[in-house]
């Protein structure tokens, strides 16, 4: 087979069944696609996070007053489960992606459904990097809130 091979190549014959499918390949440059932009919108999401916890504690620390501290639970939770959806979606993408890599050339029908694929968002809220993430940003305010008094004072 190796000999075939090489010999082909010297010639500049290029074997069709050593080269990958071009319809699969199209499917899955969709696919991976899509996990692209759900990735780079969850990057978004906590620069987000972090930039409005930041200006609740500028509104907290310039009117003194400890209503805006409180507020920064709202965009954190609101973000972490946002984000927790993205990463959800994330995962169902790649599943999708490993079925459709596993299937052959004429089964290949570029359906983007990922309903027959069941991840909860319970695991994608609680991931290593959602938790790790948002449950510093929620450290962060509790330190604000009971080791600064006087920002809400």
């Amino acid at each position: 087979m190796m000999d075939r091979l090489v010999q082909s190549l010297e010639q500049g014959q290029v074997r069709a069944e050593l080269a990958l499918p071009e319809r699969k390949i199209a499917h899955l440059g969709f696919i991976q696609s899509v996990v692209t932009r759900l990735a780079g919108n969850s990057a978004l999401l906590k620069g987000w996070a972090v930039t409005l916890v930041a200006a609740t504690f500028a509104l907290a620390a310039k009117d003194a007053d400890v209503r805006f501290v409180l507020i920064a639970y709202v965009p954190t939770i609101a973000f972490w489960l946002l984000d927790a959806y993205y990463l959800q979606q994330e995962r169902l993408f790649r599943d999708l992606f490993s079925a459709v890599a596993g299937k052959p050339e004429d089964e290949i029908d570029f359906s983007m459904d990922t309903s027959s694929f069941h991840r909860p968002l319970l695991s994608a809220a609680f991931a290593f990097v959602n938790s790790v993430f948002y449950g510093f940003l929620i450290a962060i305010v509790l330190v604000v809130m009971f080791f600064f008094p006087q920002v809400g004072k």
